[in-house]
């Protein structure tokens, strides 16, 4: 994809999964390491299946999390307010700059989404650990996943500028 300048392969680049499906996808990277290429495709295109498959969640958490991570929400570049539709644009935007910009800075931007999506399932998390414990719980955990993801990606951004991302 960064060897070309064909718009329409980048298109269908950026929309792989909606052409052989995510379990595809997995098959090929999933079980490589986080701080790879490959890895790191893998989970800009699960980050990008996950908005499309849950996007008012995902607009939830995001909404819930911009005040929280104003730094990270200025570098994910989302729109204001953050929609469903928005979220939905910004990650087909994020897996476009693979594919024609630079790699690190979509790679810390998809980061950095997931930095302002984990503040605000944190924020959830704390506003209904009255009334409903098990969701809460489970806010949290998915929380923990998705920083982790966060790093993973940043990482992936640091390796590539030194040429050490394989």
């Amino acid at each position: 994809g960064r060897a070309t300048t064909d718009e329409s392969a980048r298109a269908r680049l950026v929309g792989l999964v909606d052409d052989v499906g995510l379990d595809t996808v997995a098959e090929m990277w999933a079980d490589r390491p986080a701080r790879s290429l490959p890895g790191a495709l893998w989970r800009l295109y699960a980050l990008r299946e996950w908005v499309r498959n849950a996007p008012h969640e995902a607009s939830a958490d995001f909404t819930a999390g911009r005040s929280a991570a104003a730094v990270s929400h200025v570098v994910a570049g989302a729109a204001d307010p953050p929609t469903p539709e928005a979220l939905q644009v910004l990650l087909d935007q994020v897996l476009h700059g693979v594919f024609a910009g630079d790699l690190d800075v979509a790679l810390e931007r998809a980061g950095a989404f997931c930095r302002v999506v984990v503040a605000g399932r944190v924020v959830r998390a704390q506003d209904t650990e009255e009334t409903d414990p098990v969701a809460a719980d489970a806010l949290t955990r998915s929380s923990a996943a998705l920083h982790d993801t966060a790093d993973d990606l940043e990482a992936a951004a640091a390796l590539w500028r030194t040429h050490d991302l394989v």
